[in-house]
């Protein structure tokens, strides 16, 4: 790895983590000495990048900075092109188009064009592109848990029965032909889980729940006995 790839792996390295880093996990991560990542930062720092902290208390990255040229490895293209083409599968059109429109941002922010190269991609998601059933309008749904609001939904019950929820979305898991939503609801004081193609009505109510995103997630995740 020349001097650039291995700037480029640091400022990646340092995105990646969102609390302070020391300098022994980076040479770790990276395969270099210690002594290799002081001059390095030293580096990034000469150029503008906003890194705080010191040798031994860590570094952390502040948001906002690039560091141009955008260079992707193939493994890197690969991954982005085969998470956009099963985006493109799903039923929220908003979703899709967003992630079309990134994908040709990354290509022209690349220093060469790689539209061609991201076209002739041969990784692609199986199977044919079909009606996943879903009724739920999905962009109010992602757009409710963005604003931590609360959500108006008519449910039908894997028994069958219709119900009517006020729920706090909170998470989305997308599968191969439907979503689901992790909620807080109202009407069962808990956890649940509701799937996108058995909801027949949904409004925003405009009204932000009670508790942050952030700590919801928290109690969901070990009352699920997710890692954290």
């Amino acid at each position: 790895m020349n001097r650039t790839e291995r700037l480029f792996a640091l400022m990646d390295a340092l995105r990646r983590h969102r609390r302070p880093v020391t300098a022994a996990s980076l040479a770790d991560e990276l395969a270099v000495s210690m002594r290799t990542i002081y001059r390095d930062v030293q580096v990034l720092i000469g150029l503008g990048a906003p890194i705080d902290g010191e040798a031994g208390l860590g570094y952390l990255l502040r948001p906002g900075f690039f560091l141009p040229p955008l260079m992707f490895s193939e493994d890197e293209l690969e991954a982005l092109v085969l998470g956009i083409r099963w985006v493109a599968r799903q039923s929220d059109s908003a979703l899709t188009q967003a992630a079309t429109n990134a994908l040709a941002k990354i290509a022209a922010a690349s220093p060469k064009d790689l539209r061609d190269t991201m076209a002739n991609t041969g990784l692609w998601v199986a199977g044919p592109a079909e009606n996943t059933g879903t009724v739920a309008d999905i962009k109010l749904v992602r757009e409710a848990i963005r604003r931590e609001q609360k959500l108006q939904i008519a449910y039908v019950a894997e028994t069958g029965a219709p119900t009517e929820r006020a729920i706090w979305p909170i998470a989305m898991a997308f599968y191969e032909r439907r979503q689901t939503v992790a909620a807080w609801c109202e009407l069962r004081s808990a956890f649940r889980h509701f799937r996108t193609d058995r909801i027949t009505a949904i409004a925003a109510t405009g009204e932000r729940y009670p508790k942050r995103r952030v700590e919801l997630v928290k109690a969901w995740r070990r009352e699920m006995n997710y890692p954290e």
